[in-house]
Order: structure tokens, then C-alpha cells, then sequence
């Protein structure tokens, strides 16, 4: 694959969508989970969604239960809890897998171009993939950094 927008993922609603139609944005890739000490990051990406989005930035939200059982609920109650506790707006997607047998294809290829300080493996919840308006990944950042550490990196692809 050449870039993300060759790759089709499952929407929330059990939909195929094509992340071609993300062409031309700043994209912030980021799994997720909702039981995880890391989920108040919600608040800081909706922050930062609510201040870019209107610049050509978006944050790609995929829900994943591979890190202690963190994301146990239906792909509804997942998203029904991030919009009900977080007033989530960005697009967030079916629940996947990021790593063995059955991880998804997009993060195949995510991990592919920035394998990050541990290897090539997402080690836990809100690790995030900074993928600019040509479709490459231009940075890996661990889940402990917070999401108004990563805004300059933001704000320059913008």
C-alpha cells in the first residue's frame, strides 16, 4: 500500500468506508479503549478536533479490546459512551484488533512505516499515528503523551 487512503476499514455503524475520503487532511490515527487509564485522553483530542478540524484535520478513532479487556462493550455502547462522557464528535470506527493474527491491515501498515520504541508492536491503548495530507506517517507517539503535546506537531502538517 502507498499511502492510508488505500485502505477500507469498518465504520461504527458496521459500514465499509474508504479512508480515501480523508484525502488531503492531517489525520491522527489513535486506538482506543474506554477502561483505560488513558481515556480521559478523550477530552484533549476532542480539544484539539474542535480547534483544527475546520483547518482539514481529523482524528480516526478505533476502538480496541486487546490491552487488559479495556474496550469490553459492543461497538453502540463504545460509542454511545465516548459521546455521552466526552461529547466525542470525531469519526470513530468498529472495535479492531492492532496487533497478531487478526490485526487489522491499516495498522499492519501503520506499524509498518514507525514502529515506535518498542518494535514494530502498538503496546497499549492511545498510541497515536500522525499521517499527513499526502497520506504518509510522519510520526508515532507513545499513549503517556498527551494530546496537547502532539498540537505543534499538528499545527506544522497544517
Amino acid at each position: 500500500m502507498a499511502s492510508i487512503y488505500d485502505f477500507e476499514v469498518m465504520a461504527q455503524d458496521g459500514s465499509t468506508k474508504s479512508l480515501s475520503d480523508y484525502e488531503g487532511k492531517v489525520l491522527l490515527v489513535v486506538n482506543t479503549a474506554t477502561g483505560c487509564g488513558f481515556t480521559p485522553q478523550y477530552v484533549g483530542l476532542q480539544e484539539m478536533y474542535d480547534k483544527y478540524r475546520d483547518r482539514g484535520f481529523e482524528i480516526l478513532d478505533f476502538p480496541c479490546n486487546q490491552f487488559g479487556n479495556q474496550a469490553p462493550g459492543s461497538d453502540d455502547e463504545i460509542h454511545e459512551f465516548c459521546v455521552g462522557r466526552f461529547s466525542m464528535t470525531f469519526p470513530q470506527f468498529s472495535k479492531i484488533d492492532v496487533n497478531g493474527k487478526d490485526e487489522a491491515p491499516l495498522y499492519t501498515w501503520l506499524k509498518s512505516q514507525k514502529g515506535g520504541v518498542g518494535g514494530k508492536r502498538v503496546k497499549w491503548n492511545f498510541t497515536k499515528f500522525l499521517v499527513d495530507r499526502n497520506g504518509q506517517v510522519v510520526a508515532r507517539f507513545a499513549p503517556t503523551k498527551e494530546p496537547k503535546d502532539i498540537e505543534a506537531a499538528v499545527e506544522e502538517l497544517l
